[in-house]
């Protein structure tokens, strides 16, 4: 992993925004005023998707993509101005909170100043167009870093901005060159020592076929050697299979502690159950007790925690990324509360010792952290079951840790109707 990378990352929580879609007037100034909310929730890291202009060439929607770049220095006017970002960014910092942005370095709009100013830097197909790995980004055409002038001119923009932001969210970070990344940090730590790099790391199935069509493609083992927190994309096939007739819990779990055995000791995981490419997840359980202990286990699990805008309402609609749209239309049920005691619950957990995961019977998971002096539970009921599971600790009465409620253990048991619940 990066030689830089701090582990307390495992403990932090991400909040991602959608600058267009988080206000009604979808601008850097209006997002201000939610700011304080945002840190009662107890956010410590706000990541902005996106924030510069957005092509028209091939533009999907009304309003594009915000992953359909036309200047990866400049400011979308739509949001505002560089000065606004700015001010923005300084009151994310007043609230003790850190702010990266979103670096979209594998493609640009087709008719971004890069594609018109130095079309050398761009993939070309047979017959010399530019082109794309991916038919169905049709928006976009993919940059080549086989031209070491590109590496010069991203670099430059990276240490720009990092003199305003604390990090970067790197777009299909798997499908540029990691010695690239490498490079980039080294140069970037002189300018935001202590930078943080978070890469969107893809899904087994999309390495395999880059890789099938001659391409490159990273896997999440070595992109740790740059970044200091990859997605868990790697097995999320297996977390969507809980929701379908196909998948188990068991094929889950086992995945998870999977990842604690092969990757490095100090590895971060991005943990979340949803983001801006995947469905809300409300709309993927039957009931609000099913979506508590599913967020009980997303902050239960080693990794860093990510919400993504909105979540906290359990909202089922699926905010549009090409039209316009409210991240908070659909506020079913005020999560909030819940979310301050789960954030609270996390900064008590020993996230240095062994985790694992144990599926029981396709209805519930009870996770561990273990130590020589460290003996941690979680216990989650995922399917709304019920009935009662076995828990290695000792018969008594317990502290719940979310919610500071008293729970008990009794032959060797823990009734479900307490859960969910963390304890030891």
């Amino acid at each position: 992993m990066a030689r830089q990378t701090n582990t307390r990352l495992r403990e932090k929580v991400i909040y991602s925004v959608f600058v267009r879609n988080h206000t009604k007037e979808g601008t850097f100034q209006a997002l201000e005023g939610d700011l304080d909310r945002l840190a009662a929730l107890g956010t410590d890291i706000i990541w902005l998707m996106p924030i510069h202009p957005i092509g028209e060439a091939g533009r999907k929607g009304t309003l594009g993509s915000p992953y359909a770049i036309r200047d990866f220095r400049g400011i979308n006017p739509e949001y505002g101005t560089l000065g606004d970002f700015m001010h923005l960014v300084g009151e994310i910092h007043k609230r003790g909170m850190k702010c990266i942005i979103d670096v979209v370095y594998n493609h640009t709009s087709p008719d971004s100043i890069l594609a018109t100013g130095h079309p050398e830097f761009f993939l070309r197909d047979e017959a010399g167009n530019p082109t794309r790995k991916v038919a169905d980004w049709s928006d976009v055409v993919d940059l080549d870093y086989s031209n070491r002038e590109l590496w010069k001119y991203q670099i430059e923009t990276l240490k720009i901005w990092a003199e305003i932001v604390d990090g970067f969210r790197c777009d299909v970070a798997s499908a540029v060159p990691l010695a690239f990344w490498r490079e980039a940090r080294e140069q970037v730590e002189r300018v935001r020592p202590g930078c943080i790099w978070l890469a969107e790391s893809v899904h087994a199935a999309h390495t395999m076929a880059m890789r099938r069509a001659g391409y490159y493609c990273a896997a999440d083992t070595e992109l740790y050697d740059a970044f200091d927190i990859t997605y868990d994309y790697d097995i999320w096939p297996y977390f969507e299979g809980c929701f379908q007739p196909t998948g188990t819990l068991r094929e889950y779990t086992a995945l998870v502690n999977f990842q604690e055995s092969e990757y490095p000791a100090g590895y971060v995981k991005l943990r979340c159950l949803e983001n801006h490419d995947q469905p809300r997840f409300a709309s993927r359980v039957d009931s609000d007790e099913a979506l508590r202990n599913w967020l009980a286990l997303l902050y239960f699990e080693k990794g860093t925690t990510l919400l993504y805008s909105g979540q906290e309402y359990a909202p089922r609609h699926r905010v549009d990324l090409f039209n316009a749209d409210d991240a908070y239309c659909d506020m079913r049920l005020d999560l909030q509360p819940y979310l301050k005691q789960l954030r609270q619950m996390k900064r008590t957990l020993p996230m240095s010792a062994c985790f694992q995961l144990e599926a029981v019977e396709e209805r519930a998971v009870v996770g561990r952290y273990d130590g020589p002096e460290t003996r941690v539970r979680g216990i989650f009921d995922l399917k709304n079951a019920g009935g009662s599971v076995a828990v290695d600790l000792p018969d008594g009465t317990y502290t719940d840790r979310i919610t500071g409620r008293e729970v008990t253990v009794s032959g060797g048991t823990f009734d479900l109707a307490q859960a969910p619940a963390v304890i030891g």
